[in-house]
Formats: C-alpha cells, sequence, structure tokens
C-alpha cells in the first residue's frame, strides 16, 4: 500500500495537485491542513510562523491517518508541508509504503499564487519562512520531485507515471 504526501510550501498547489492525484487514483484524499488545532490556524492568520513545538501534535495526527490508511490495506493522498527531513521521518513512520510528492517552484511563481488566491489562512508574507524552513528531500528519501511550473493535469501524470515506473 501507498500513501503519498503531496509536500512543499505554501501556494505550490498542494490541495490542487492532492485533488487531482485522488481523483486519477481513486485513492482516499485528506487536505492536512483540516488537522491543524485552532491555534495553529490562529498563528498563521496573524502571520506568525509555526514552531517545530506547534508542529509536533499536528504532523502525529497526519501520521496517525496515514498508518490508519496502513492499517486498513488502503492506499491514500494527503496534503502537508512536510518542510523539514524530521517531519518527514514523522509521517513515514514505518520507513516503507510512503511517497513524497515534492512540489517545487521559483519564488516568484509561489509568491502570485499565495496573493491570487482567496479564502486561505496562510498569508504570502509567510512564505520567506517557509523557504527558509524547507530541507528538500534528499536521493535517500522515498520523493518525486515535481515542478510547479506546468499544469496541475501535468503534475497529476508526471505523479503516476513515476509511480507506476518504481
Amino acid at each position: 500500500m501507498t500513501v503519498l504526501v503531496v509536500m512543499g510550501v505554501s501556494g505550490c498547489g498542494k490541495s490542487t495537485v492532492g485533488e487531482g492525484l485522488s481523483e486519477r487514483l481513486g485513492w482516499p484524499f485528506l487536505e492536512g491542513d483540516s488537522l491543524h488545532p485552532p491555534e495553529n490556524v490562529a498563528k498563521m492568520e496573524s502571520g506568525q510562523p509555526l514552531t517545530d513545538d506547534d508542529r509536533w501534535p499536528w504532523l502525529e495526527r497526519i501520521a496517525d491517518w496515514i498508518e490508519e490508511r496502513h492499517d486498513a490495506g488502503e492506499d491514500g493522498v494527503v496534503t502537508c508541508s512536510a518542510l523539514k527531513r524530521s517531519y518527514r521521518k514523522v509521517l513515514d513512520r514505518r520507513g516503507d509504503g510512503v511517497v513524497f510528492v515534492f512540489l517545487h517552484g521559483e519564488r516568484e511563481t509561489l509568491e502570485a499564487r499565495m496573493r491570487a488566491r482567496t479564502g486561505h489562512f496562510m498569508p504570502a508574507s509567510m512564505l520567506a519562512s517557509q523557504l527558509e524552513t524547507l530541507e528538500p528531500p534528499g536521493a535517500d528519501e522515498p520523493a518525486i520531485p515535481v515542478a510547479i511550473e506546468q499544469s496541475p493535469e501535468e503534475i497529476v501524470q508526471q505523479v503516476v507515471t513515476a509511480l507506476t515506473s518504481r
């Protein structure tokens, strides 16, 4: 069984790509941000970056969902920024069955996307702290890096092709 963790900084398209992968593959989808406690959302809305202490309980909730998929013998797709290797280790507790879909792009593209969206709690001013925190997945991590300067449909196809060749 495989759980895809669609990861990257805010504005990279995690939700759009995650939903697209879920639809294409027929796998359950979870918007990881929905598991943030209200205090985290309030902090981000006010423009304050989350600390590791803020993130650990949230990451554990996502990891629990991943474990539930594994235990049920189900595949799944979840979004999570997963900015640091230490965060990804929490999400991939078993060391098997998780693949990180790393969405990355130019800062200007990310900023433009963040400014254009409405109804999201993460202000564009938070992008700098996310980029500073980001540790791209290493060659030893189960990751599919995908550039965001293409359409969501092309990204989904690229991920599906990479999955079938694994």
